[in-house]
């Protein structure tokens, strides 16, 4: 079983960059691939990146592509979310998780662990 902590949220403004770090306080990653989900107000979660168990593949919801970057550190038990040229819109509870397969999902019902969550506010 793996226990995820999201940190690194806060409020910036536009065109800032943000690093979000998601770290685990039990268990290991190296068998998971991992992603990152988010949720404004009102809306459901959606979908923001995933990585593969190698950290060779990378998928991106077409939203973010060119200025988010999924990363992983199977050795320090880390993965993280690099967001550059934030923008207001980008605003959200953002989640990592973790999903027991390395084929692509980017399904949020198919992700087996959770972190808490992380509040992101881009400000304009």
């Amino acid at each position: 079983q793996v226990q995820l902590v999201e940190s690194g949220g806060g409020l910036v403004q536009t065109g800032d960059s943000l690093r979000l770090s998601c770290a685990t306080s039990r268990g290991t990653i190296g068998g998971y691939a991992l992603g990152w989900f988010r949720q404004a107000p009102g809306k459901e979660r959606e979908f923001v990146a995933e990585i593969s168990r190698s950290g060779d593949s990378t998928y991106y919801a077409d939203f973010v592509k060119g200025r988010f970057a999924i990363s992983r550190d199977n050795h320090r038990n880390m993965f993280y979310l690099q967001m550059n040229s934030l923008k207001p819109e980008d605003t959200a509870v953002y989640y990592c998780a973790a999903i027991y397969s390395d084929t692509y999902s980017g399904n949020q019902y198919e992700y087996d662990y959770w972190g808490q969550g992380t509040q992101v506010t881009v400000s304009s």
